[in-house]
């Protein structure tokens, strides 16, 4: 791939997201320019609903992985042929030409990145969460906030650890933070609030935060995930 005509490869890691992924693949090729987007990776990791069938009728090109998304996002950097990895998740959309946005930023020798966020909700406590991605601190990263990054970079940081079932973002834009000068590129884009929703906004935040001090402390991937199982996904 000519570094000189760079060519963005979209990894979305799935688990049963028949009523997001059709909507969202459709919402990229509608939002950005077919000629910077070589692809649309969709990583299945083993959903029983209708997720793969609607990935494909609506143009992407399903992998199927082992489950987890770790695994799942580095099994679909390994087929991706474009120079520019973009890791996506189900239920978020990324603002509108954000493929120039970031092949704008990458040519400025910025090889990794993000967005700053919204939530799809007018709830004062989310607008004030998502307001600190607008701060360039590893603290205040997110997969949620989508992730850029050069096939160069991710082949020598050796991608995502996947010994993390959940807070694997947070790991691996930690260590990028270390590698390099991480870039949050001043639009928005827009993430469900569905797990807010689910558990409870402050209860949510409350957790997620108890999971960064851990992680701060030292605690590793399993007492991480121990932590998430006994106090979100229960």
């Amino acid at each position: 791939m000519n570094k000189d005509n760079p060519k963005i490869s979209i990894v979305i890691p799935v688990l049963n997201e028949e009523g997001h992924i059709g909507h969202l693949i459709s919402y990229i090729k509608e939002n950005s320019t077919a000629e910077n987007i070589l692809e649309i990776l969709v990583v299945d990791g083993g959903s029983v609903d209708n997720t793969v069938s609607i990935a494909k009728s609506t143009g992407a090109k399903v992998l199927l992985s082992e489950k987890g998304r770790a695994k799942q996002m580095n099994f679909g950097a390994k087929f991706a042929r474009g120079n520019i990895l973009y890791f996506l998740h189900a239920d978020t959309f990324p603002p509108k030409h954000f493929d120039k946005h970031i092949i704008d930023t990458v040519s400025k020798s910025k090889a990794a990145g993000c967005f700053q966020m919204r939530f799809d909700s007018n709830n004062l406590l989310l607008r004030f969460f998502a307001w600190f991605s607008k701060y360039n601190h590893r603290l205040c990263r997110g997969g949620d906030q989508s992730l850029f990054i050069t096939q160069g970079l991710f082949k020598k940081t050796h991608g995502f650890n996947e010994d993390y079932v959940v807070f694997e973002d947070n790991e691996f834009i930690g260590r990028l933070y270390q590698f390099t000068s991480f870039t949050i590129v001043p639009h928005h884009v827009k993430t469900s609030a569905r797990k807010y929703r689910k558990t409870g906004i402050v209860k949510l935040q409350y957790h997620f935060g108890i999971i960064h001090l851990k992680n701060y402390l030292g605690a590793g991937p399993e007492k991480l995930y121990d932590y998430y199982k006994r106090k979100i996904s229960a």
